[in-house]
């Protein structure tokens, strides 16, 4: 059974950046898609960025394209979220999530998930 810890968090400027990281345990890593959602106080839990087993396919929710970037290390595996320019409606916490395939990850399916990093951008 996976196991996914978040690292990265914390209060940054809008306008900053930050790296989120996730740090994966179990067998199968290099072989499953990897994802981050976040979920804002109040709202739902809405997916951010996802990518494939091999890193050859990344996906990107609409209001973080050209702003994130998703990507893994395999061989310490660790999945990334770089995040540039931030905005005060990135605030949320951060979760990482794991799955056989990139389309579960997407849907909000995964069977593996962290258990959060919070992230605050102020005005």
């Amino acid at each position: 059974q996976a196991q996914l810890v978040e690292s990265g968090g914390g209060l940054v400027q809008a306008g900053d950046s930050l790296r989120l990281s996730c740090a994966a345990s179990g067998p199968t890593f290099s072989s499953y898609a990897l994802g981050w959602f976040r979920q804002a106080p109040g709202k739902d839990r809405e997916f951010v960025a996802g990518i494939s087993g091999s890193g050859g396919v990344t996906r990107y929710a609409d209001d973080v394209k050209g702003r994130f970037t998703i990507s893994r290390d395999n061989a310490k595996r660790t999945v990334y979220l770089q995040m540039n320019s931030l905005k005060p409606e990135d605030t949320a916490v951060y979760y990482c999530a794991e799955d056989e395939t990139l389309w579960a990850v997407v849907a909000g399916a995964s069977k593996y998930w962290g258990q959060g990093t919070r992230v605050t951008v102020s005005s």
